[in-house]
């Protein structure tokens, strides 16, 4: 805006993101937390305050920008005329909240140290918390503030569920996923391979020119293989994420999982094997939801800290266990995937 529109640039007065907007109608407050402001590329995530150095390069000032809060902190109450409007007494108080994927991790009990969440929503995220503030030499992980009070590191790929959904929806004109996956039974031997950058690709490439690609069909290739390749596609690029991860030193064993993409049985069981950690299912299917509800009650005092709230309220009500055999199948189709990517990539800067 600075460079395209000017005059526009010099009409902002401050700067916020959407739920920050709607805590300011509520609270009258100019306010953000830690693990959103960390995205805006303006703050500095390892001291959780707004960089000096980055707002004088975008030419903002600090007085633009929010007040900037832990998750769990409340930063006012509604204001009167609010509390009249919604009929609410002037004494609900108005919570910093968090991003959605820091939502996530608390709505499944990724806090603390060395947990691992997944979610399979329209985009795809592999979510590790931290106690340590790290950064990976590429950048390849986001290194962020979590809405716990500590870090997290978090592989995003652009396109995860939306990829099945498009596969089934645009191509194949059918909404009956179950259906469609119902062939699918010979796991770990497909010789079809998906590269799941139908918006280019964020973690760990952070490529916008990378393409959705098919490759190794032949006559004998099946509508169920091209779909499974969507599937282990998908896992296997949540799986690029992870070994950066490993890259690091973290040891992660288990993860939870969350998002529409994880009501598919057969894509858990995929992911399990390929990624080759414990997959735990909770009792909640919203997970952000669940998270945000959580850290208002922290912030209410209901509870003496995050990790108290998720051990009280996260429920484990089912785990997927890794098969040997499987896994060693995986392995091997997983170090076939990982060369595709680097063969094709120049040719993505030609087709754009």
């Amino acid at each position: 805006m600075k460079n395209k529109e000017p005059e526009n640039f010099e009409k902002i007065k401050k700067i916020m993101l959407p739920k920050d907007y709607i805590a300011y109608k509520l609270s009258g407050i100019h306010c953000t937390d830690v693990s959103d402001a960390s995205g805006m590329l303006i703050f500095d995530v390892e001291n959780r305050c707004w960089s000096k150095e980055m707002i004088d390069i975008c030419g903002i000032k600090e007085e633009q920008l929010a007040k900037v809060y832990e998750s769990y902190e409340v930063v006012g109450n509604v204001t009167d005329e609010i509390a009249k409007e919604l009929e609410i007494p002037n004494t609900v108080k108005v919570v910093a909240g968090a991003g959605d994927n820091a939502a996530a991790a608390i709505g499944t009990g990724t806090v603390g140290d060395g947990r691992c969440n997944i979610s399979l929503g329209t985009s795809g995220t592999i979510f590790i918390s931290s106690k340590k503030f790290g950064v990976d030499s590429n950048n390849a992980l986001h290194s962020f503030d979590h809405a716990d009070g500590n870090y997290h590191l978090m592989g995003c790929m652009l396109s995860a569920a939306s990829c099945n959904k498009w596969w089934s929806e645009e191509i194949l004109n059918t909404k009956d996923y179950a259906k469609e996956q119902e062939d699918i039974t010979k796991l770990g031997e497909n010789n079809v391979y998906f590269l799941p950058y139908l918006m280019g690709e964020r973690s760990p490439h952070n490529n916008p020119n990378a393409r959705g690609t098919f490759i190794g069909m032949s006559m004998d290739t099946s509508r169920s293989d091209m779909t499974q390749a969507v599937l282990e596609g998908v896992a296997f690029a949540l799986r690029d994420s992870l070994e950066v991860a490993k890259s690091l030193g973290i040891n992660i064993e288990r993860t939870k999982i969350c998002g529409g993409g994880a009501k598919s049985p057969l894509w858990k069981k995929i992911i399990t094997n390929v990624l080759n950690l414990k997959v735990d299912m909770i009792e909640s299917e919203e997970g952000p939801a669940l998270g945000g509800a959580i850290l208002a009650a922290v912030a209410c005092k209901e509870f003496e800290s995050i990790e108290d709230a998720v051990n009280k309220l996260v429920k484990v009500t089912e785990t997927i266990e890794p098969e040997k055999e499987l896994v060693e199948k995986y392995e091997d189709r997983y170090n076939k995937f990982k060369k595709i990517y680097p063969t094709v990539k120049n040719l993505y800067d030609e087709l754009i």
